[in-house]
């Protein structure tokens, strides 16, 4: 969607850059010319990431990271500027998520996914933001969301309210910030096919079937078309954009009340 060279002498940080939306996104920044360190829990899947990026001809480094550790945060900030200098641009993009009914769920699940999402988001907007304060040339911080943080959504008590928070903190920072130059935003995407994972949270087949048919436009989103987005509002082509939620789900969360009793009725059948 933007010209090669869009993001020249940019570097780029992208938390869960090993697999799905993150390597996409990583992808698509390498393409456009940016220095991208891809950043999760398993090392061969980032690898494996930066091996493609280099072979396209881009610059890549992988920093193994849990996101709800701090102290390992603040590693990939250091190992970046060790590498490229600088760091212009973070994706939080790490994510746990699994659907479970609200009296199901456990206390270590519940931590897990706000653990990842809500204070993994923090600790590396913290972290990154501090840095890019202290550059003084201003920055990029981009977030993934997802429409439940606003319309909840059967089985998703742990995420939904995690994502809330994200979107609260999105907000939140983008005012704070404004004033070092650094944009603050949020892609939310809606059902994306992202090898074969939409149908494993969904848990069959008849589930992934009643979310594509939710879906105005009838499909699945593609990994690339989140990868454009969020290329847009890191670029300076979206310089007066900053609090905002970009939804790319095709216009499923209009008709969310269509679908929401089908896969109730599935989860008190025993579907999760």
């Amino acid at each position: 969607m933007l010209p090669t060279g869009t993001l020249k002498d940019r570097v780029a940080i992208v938390t869960g850059g090993g697999t799905g939306l993150g390597k996409a996104m990583a992808l698509e920044f390498a393409r456009l010319a940016a220095k991208v360190v891809v950043a999760s829990r398993k090392l061969e899947n980032l690898e494996q990431t930066v091996k493609e990026i280099k072979a396209q001809g881009g610059d890549a480094l992988a920093v193994q990271l849990d996101v709800r550790e701090p102290a390992q945060v603040d590693q990939m900030v250091s190992k970046t500027k060790e590498k490229f200098g600088k760091i212009d641009i973070l994706v939080n993009n790490a994510a746990g998520n699994f659907i479970c009914r609200a009296e199901d769920l456990s206390v270590n699940g519940w931590r897990a996914v706000v653990g990842i999402v809500l204070d993994g988001t923090f600790y590396c907007s913290r972290a990154v933001g501090k840095e890019m304060i202290a550059q003084g040339t201003g920055g990029n911080i981009l977030s993934i969301l997802a429409t439940y943080a606003w319309t909840g959504g059967p089985g998703t008590i742990h995420s939904a309210s995690a994502k809330a928070g994200v979107l609260a903190m999105t907000k939140t920072l983008a005012v704070e910030w404004a004033k070092y130059k650094i944009r603050v935003n949020a892609i939310t995407p809606g059902p994306i096919d992202t090898q074969g994972a939409g149908q494993a949270l969904l848990g069959s087949a008849e589930a992934y079937k009643i979310v594509e048919d939710s879906v105005p436009l009838k499909r699945f989103g593609q990994s690339i078309e989140v990868a454009r987005a969020a290329s847009y509002l890191v670029s300076d082509y979206s310089s007066f954009i900053t609090g905002e939620a970009l939804v790319i789900d095709g216009g499923q969360w209009l008709g969310q009340g269509h679908y929401v009793g089908e896969l109730e009725r599935m989860m008190r059948g025993g579907s999760q």
